[in-house]
């Protein structure tokens, strides 16, 4: 049965995809040679070959997110195999969500201590413009995408998140299910040590480049990395071994979902990032940053098998 695409949904998907417009205009003007918002100087004007591809790659991730708009109000999007589509919005999920936390946060401590400097290596990264262009389209694109999901959810998949932790049957996870829990847990800890304490200001295990180009932001993003390491694992234990039994299904379900998705879709996107060639001895990556975006992409991984395990059965 095809839910009726009510006029907010509509406004929901016309708002997403014009959320996506400002990003993809400038990375196509980006690509096509334009300097609009990089200032003289700035580290993007090197290996221009290297960026436009960067930026080609960026633009087909934000169409993705036009693609699942239109998925999640369309008769056919009820069609598409589950897998399809968890998979994208999982990642959408996982590269959004925390900038819907860390911007807004990042714009409170500016009005506190004042705006740090947008620099790279000493010299200018990007126009302070820009980041409220780009930043604000993210997270109008999470909000609206977002909504849509959910409600997309309820209509298709409603069953699985009723009744109350306490009610699943313990068969539900199974063992080899709560014994990867417990091992992605624990590896959460690896990188979980490794935020706190460059949080704090320790500057072991980084590279002389971040050392130098600390500010305030950067703690706070380290916290946030730390945070959402914590909802993943409190999601996922929560569901797996049904801990918190007073609590409705839907709650453990979302943590675990969007925890495991910061997790493992920024461990993913810092790693590959890290691994790509750098010419200054100083920016290489140090083995303890590749270690926590490794750990971080390894845990949001199993825990994110997990749930789908849980949420198969429970479908079934």
């Amino acid at each position: 049965m095809t839910p009726p695409l009510s006029p907010a949904r509509r406004a929901l998907r016309a708002i997403t995809v014009a959320a996506c417009l400002p990003y993809v205009s400038l990375k196509i003007a980006w690509i096509a040679g334009s300097r609009i918002g990089i200032p003289d100087g700035s580290v993007l004007l090197e290996h221009r070959t290297v960026m436009a591809v960067a930026n080609g790659v960026t633009v087909l991730m934000d169409a993705a997110v036009v693609v699942l708009a239109l998925l999640l109000t369309q008769a056919w999007g009820l069609r598409v195999r589950a897998w399809l589509l968890a998979v994208p919005m999982w990642g959408a999920t996982g590269l959004l969500s925390p900038i819907v936390v860390a911007y807004p946060a990042q714009l409170v401590l500016a009005a506190f201590m004042g705006a740090p400097r947008r620099v790279a290596d000493g010299r200018p990264f990007l126009e302070d413009w820009v980041f409220g262009v780009v930043y604000g389209g993210f997270i109008v694109q999470a909000l609206a995408l977002g909504a849509l999901f959910v409600t997309y959810a309820r209509d298709r998949w409603g069953h699985v998140a009723r009744g109350r932790v306490g009610e699943l049957p313990r068969s539900l996870s199974g063992a080899g299910t709560r014994a990867t829990a417990v091992v992605a847990s624990l590896l959460a800890l690896v990188p979980v040590a490794l935020h706190t304490l460059w949080a704090f200001g320790v500057e072991g295990g980084l590279t002389p480049a971040r050392i130098a180009e600390r500010t305030s932001d950067f703690a706070l993003l380290e916290g946030m990395r730390v945070a959402f390491a914590a909802v993943a694992v409190a999601g996922t234990l929560m569901l797996v071994f049904r801990l918190g039994r007073s609590l409705r299904v839907r709650t453990p379900l979302a943590l675990a979902w969007l925890g495991s998705a910061a997790l493992g879709s920024w461990g993913a996107y810092l790693l590959t990032a890290a691994l790509l060639p750098v010419d200054d001895p100083g920016k290489r990556v140090t083995g303890w940053m590749l270690t926590a975006y490794a750990g971080e992409m390894i845990t949001g991984l199993l825990m994110a098998g997990c749930l789908a395990v849980v949420l198969r059965r429970r479908g079934a």
